[in-house]
């Protein structure tokens, strides 16, 4: 069973998948004009700054908290087993690639949650549901993709967004502190509980005030071994650029291998084209389909630009990747060459922060795909308990097959969002055209107060 689903995951995530997403990509960015890079500035401003948030238009939760749920799910085990399992396979070049993947990655992001809040319904409570399976249907008339996408996605929530989360917190501290993986269990399961049921509102409300403080957690200790260690940062970034073309830190010189991890290390870690993220942008307030995706674009910017970025450049300056040691364990050692054994508490303690946010905000993705197949908030309810109580499990007992199904149901989540992002580009450009002119009219009228109060 082990060895057809790996056959099954390396076919689906193989090159053809990883040539779709990045050029799906590639083309979106030439489309809008490299948007991503333009319109950068505007994006962190309205993202971020409190009086920017809209409060009157309608939806369920603020700019920023669509930001945060989306953010809580990628910002994951991805950003420190992912790059170190894509430096050991890949080579340091790998980090290059995981650059250029995020580049793009904006691009396809700011179009899912563009498409995610114009085709975006409001159900029986009030409340806003939209992401791929609505825009699937309702843009491309393309129902059966829609369900397919949905399918794939509310499985996809129990795996890769549950109980791989759940091991990995019960794992870390187990080793580190010697806690036991049931009493993990309970007390994540508990927590999960509190946050979760009480549906996108608390969701939003607990990762606004979490995501940061666990991001600057992780980034604060990287720049404290970046500072500490100034003198190997130029030559740590110097092998990245020269390895990404070249290839000669991987056995064999094999440049398509370095390529390869850093393309699918980087997709992982932002979800990019997966079509997760548009499903929080669909509950934003926003009165134009564009704001929000200015404000999604910024995700791909912290998640891989910055905090993928501080673990690929610890691992190169540390030059432990060839001993023998992947994932976690590479990471943690690294990190304590420099900060002797803070080092290590500081990894394992993000990886349970990272872990549990990433939990939390895909099981909104997966009640989301749940409630559009069967239409009912009480199926939706019935998921939620669902959810919870399979974290306890996931805790004391991850299964191998489960991370190979999530990995296969992610990919396959990706395939029919790509298909509608490419189908109604058209419309993505329509709805950017038009939300430019609002900004620029904006501006100007910002300009004018200062002006005028001056």
């Amino acid at each position: 069973m082990l060895d057809i689903l790996n056959d099954i995951s390396g076919f689906v995530w193989g090159p053809p998948t990883l040539i779709l997403i990045v050029g799906t990509g590639l083309y979106l960015t030439f489309r809008l004009g490299f948007l991503q890079l333009t319109a950068l500035p505007y994006a962190l401003k309205f993202a971020f700054s409190p009086k920017r948030q809209d409060k009157k238009s309608k939806g369920d939760i603020s700019h920023y908290q669509a930001l945060t749920t989306a953010m809580a799910a990628t910002i994951g085990t991805g950003n420190i087993v992912g790059v170190a399992t894509a430096v050991v396979v890949g080579g340091p070049g790998a980090v290059f690639w995981m650059w250029i993947t995020a580049l793009f990655g904006m691009a396809t992001k700011y179009s899912e949650a563009v498409l995610a809040v114009k085709y975006r319904e409001v159900n029986s409570k009030g409340q806003m549901s939209g992401g791929p399976m609505y825009y699937l249907e309702k843009g491309l008339k393309a129902k059966w993709l829609g369900v397919t996408f949905a399918i794939f996605g509310a499985i996809a929530a129990f795996g890769i967004g549950n109980m791989v989360q759940a091991n990995s917190v019960s794992d870390a501290l187990q080793s580190s502190f010697s806690v036991p993986t049931w009493v993990t269990g309970i007390i994540l399961t508990i927590l999960t509980g509190l946050v979760i049921l009480g549906g996108i509102k608390i969701i939003g409300k607990v990762t606004a005030f979490f995501v940061p403080i666990m991001a600057l957690f992780y980034i604060a200790g990287g720049l404290v071994i970046m500072i500490m260690n100034f003198e190997l940062i130029p030559a740590a970034v110097g092998l990245i650029f020269t390895d990404a073309f070249t290839g000669s830190a991987v056995g064999g010189g094999i440049l398509g291998t370095v390529i390869r991890y850093g393309v699918a290390r980087g997709v992982f870690s932002n979800e990019a084209g997966l079509g997760s993220a548009p499903i929080a942008a669909a509950a934003a307030k926003t009165d134009y389909p564009g704001r929000q995706g200015l404000v999604s674009m910024t995700q791909v910017l912290f998640d891989t630009i910055i905090v993928c970025s501080i673990t690929g450049i610890t691992l190169v300056m540390a030059n432990m990747y060839s001993d023998g040691l992947d994932g976690a364990p590479l990471t943690s050692a690294s990190f304590s060459a420099f900060l002797g054994d803070a080092g290590g508490y500081l990894v394992t303690i993000s990886i349970v922060f990272f872990a549990f946010s990433t939990l939390v905000g895909w099981s909104y993705y997966g009640e989301k795909c749940f409630g559009y197949l069967f239409k009912s908030e009480r199926a939706i309810s019935i998921y939620r308990i669902a959810f919870v109580f399979v974290v306890f499990y996931g805790a004391i007992e991850l299964i191998d097959v489960v991370w190979l199904m999530a990995d296969i149901m992610n990919a396959l989540m990706a395939i029919p969002n790509l298909i509608g992002l490419l189908g109604l580009s058209g419309v993505v450009v329509y709805e950017t055209k038009k939300f430019m002119k609002v900004a620029k009219a904006e501006k100007e009228e910002e300009k004018a107060a200062k002006a005028k109060s001056a």
